[in-house]
């Protein structure tokens, strides 16, 4: 028997033309776990006036970061798959997107057809929330294929080493006045009804701080990649740069934990909108730790914990 392991990550137009690009946010922004308002409230609003408004400048941003192999988060998650299949060769390790190609679904039941009768479902995103893990779980087993889960690996000693390796690697480069740690916010209404995302961010920083040569008073929570008019956790990375500035902190560093791999809010919403707002605001350095894309370190940090569930899962 084959063993598989399905890396999943968020997804991304299959072009940066206006039409993928609507085509793309159409299946993200009709997700209920992304948007929880009434479908019969939110699809007009979403098809008659988002979709017209958005999708040309979503586009733009697209075409900005777009790479001659394609999409930055397609072809980074690419090589990650690529590294962690040689890690484990005996394996057939492959990859697919909650939105867009490859498909969930279909690639599950395309290695179940190739050998595969369990297989290690993993996302790519180190903590658990509603808006991301709960969706690629709910597809793929929808898929009818034999699974084991991971939900979340923000809490595995390794993972926060190699994640606090990289941040003083790039602290120890230059002179920084703070550290701002920005995660994928969510809405907040999420929080409350019990999603344990915060809870979850705030403990990653919380163990990463102790592993760092970083004063405490130097290191901030902050939130990034806010959608629509609903209350969001805060605080916002933009609103903080601002304030840092304010405050005669002109020089930062940013870790972005919740994206390992580089990606639009990565490439164009953090060194182009948010480094603009900062040096617009008077701030001097910007700089981005780095994600963890196809580092060796991370991808035999998947390998492990793809073989250490397996284990786990023989003896349950």
């Amino acid at each position: 028997m084959k063993q598989g392991l399905l890396l999943v990550n968020l997804g991304s137009p299959a072009s940066p033309k206006t039409a993928d690009v609507k085509s793309y946010l159409l299946e993200f922004l009709s997700d209920t776990n992304v948007i929880e308002m009434p479908k019969a409230f939110w699809q007009p609003l979403l098809r008659g006036v988002i979709l017209p408004m958005r999708s040309w400048r979503s586009a733009t941003f697209y075409q900005d970061s777009w790479t001659k192999d394609g999409s930055p988060l397609i072809v980074n998650t690419q090589k990650i798959t690529n590294r962690v299949q040689k890690l484990l060769p005996a394996w057939n390790v492959k990859m697919a997107m909650t939105y867009g190609q490859p498909d969930i679904v279909q690639t599950l039941k395309e290695m179940q057809k190739s050998g595969c009768q369990k297989i290690v479902l993993l996302p790519l995103f180190p903590h658990y929330t509603q808006s991301t893990t709960k969706s690629i779980i709910e597809q793929a087993k929808s898929s009818g294929v034999n699974l084991h889960i991971i939900k979340q690996f923000y809490d595995q000693p390794i993972y926060q080493q190699i994640l606090a390796s990289q941040i003083q690697e790039s602290w120890d480069k230059d002179n920084y006045d703070q550290l701002l740690i920005s995660y994928h916010s969510i809405p907040t209404a999420m929080v409350k009804h019990g999603d344990p995302y915060q809870d979850e961010c705030n403990q990653t920083t919380a163990a990463i701080s102790k592993l760092l040569n970083i004063p405490d008073n130097k290191i901030t929570t902050v939130y990034q990649s806010k959608f629509g008019p609903m209350p969001w956790l805060k605080p916002y990375l933009k609103n903080a740069l601002m304030q840092a500035v304010e405050l005669g902190k002109r020089n930062i560093l940013i870790a972005t934990p919740s994206f390992v791999a580089d990606c639009l809010e990565t490439i164009e919403e953090d060194y182009v909108q948010n480094y603009q707002t900062f040096k617009a605001s008077g701030g001097d350095k910007f700089q981005l730790v780095p994600p963890m894309n196809d580092d060796p370190r991370f991808c035999k940090f998947l390998a492990d914990l793809a073989l250490g569930s397996e284990i786990v899962n023989a003896t349950d």
